[in-house]
């Protein structure tokens, strides 16, 4: 069985289980039976409240969680491919921190609502994810060249630029608005409906299939920029469509769950691990793998305090800390080497 597969049936397995888990019990068998009476339009195979439980309420957030879950790790492989360097991430160079500002400037304002619709907060969210992903790459840029050594300082310096402008729209917000823009600080994926997955489901898809039909030009930029050019691949417009690409799913993601760090870091590292450094393999399986590790840790957020649930973003940093910590003692090391 290949990777994907093993991936694929594990994510099934997993969303399955995390949808029976919870306050309520409800058992493993239930879920399949509820989800096949939906599909095939038959309505009352369970009682009303079990319906209810898994169709409206646990579903569509555990659904919500594997598509954000796929779109970070996925844009996280592609960011650590096309830059080289091991600790690039969304979260960690301000992509993230620049979609949430995005987020919240289309809450505060409501500009776009009448043209955009439902589209307004993904879309605010795309263009100042690539305006923080604009700011990194100039401030990282040497001589023309982009300086990688940098890259994760420029990150920082983005982030903590953008975070004290989102702290400024919050001091301007009334205090509902500041309830709808707390949860994009913490990330959470709570009360989330079909809505919100319908929303996120086209940039994953879409982002997916591009950048896995540039996987074999991606694995040419580990050559270098120059090798890769002389073996026929454009890089500027490589390069441009990638990251335009990574960032409109990182986007997505942040617009519906909030600011959840390293998920984009962790996963590749350890798919490449398991897999090697090819991106044809490494891309599908790292989204795979990234929406079975936010399934759980979605999980683990609304059970491990029941009936209190902790914000997602909460997990993954408590995961996600130590092992950037280790991982930057290693690069570190390999540097001086």
């Amino acid at each position: 069985m290949g990777w994907s597969a093993l991936w694929l049936l594990l994510l099934i397995v997993s969303m399955a289980t995390s949808v029976s888990v919870g306050s309520a019990e409800v058992r493993f068998g239930d879920v399949w039976q509820v989800i096949a009476a939906h599909f095939l339009g038959r309505s009352g195979a369970l009682d009303p409240a079990t319906d209810a439980i898994i169709w409206q309420l646990r579903l569509p957030r555990v659904l919500l969680g594997a598509l954000v879950g796929a779109a970070l790790a996925g844009a996280g492989a592609v960011f650590q491919g096309l830059l080289k360097n091991p600790l690039a991430d969304p979260f960690i160079l301000g992509v993230s921190s620049g979609s949430a500002l995005g987020a919240a400037i289309a809450v505060f304002t409501g500009w776009g609502v009448i043209w955009l619709g439902g589209w307004t907060v993904p879309v605010w969210a795309f263009l100042f994810g690539c305006l923080a992903l604009l700011f990194v790459l100039q401030l990282s840029r040497l001589g023309g060249q982009l300086r990688t050594d940098t890259l994760i300082l420029s990150g920082v310096v983005v982030q903590a630029f953008f975070g004290a402008m989102l702290t400024f729209v919050i001091a301007m917000a009334s205090p509902v608005e500041i309830q709808r823009i707390q949860y994009w600080l913490m990330g959470s994926i709570a009360l989330r409906e079909w809505s919100e997955a319908i929303v996120i489901a086209p940039f994953l898809i879409l982002g997916m299939i591009t950048v896995w039909l540039m996987s074999r030009s991606l694995n040419l930029f580990a050559l270098g920029e120059r090798s890769a050019g002389h073996l026929g691949i454009s890089v500027q417009r490589t390069r441009l469509t990638l990251l335009v690409v990574a960032t409109l799913m990182t986007a997505a993601a942040v617009s519906v769950s909030g600011t959840i760090g390293f998920v984009g870091f962790i996963i590749p590292h350890i798919i490449r691990m398991l897999t090697g450094p090819d991106h044809r393999v490494l891309l599908p399986v790292s989204a795979l793998a990234g929406a079975v590790f936010l399934v759980w840790a979605d999980t683990l957020a609304r059970t491990v305090l029941d009936p209190r649930e902790l914000p997602i973003g909460v997990i993954t940093a408590l995961i996600g800390g130590p092992f950037f910590a280790w991982q930057l003692r290693r690069y570190t090391q390999g540097r001086q080497g």
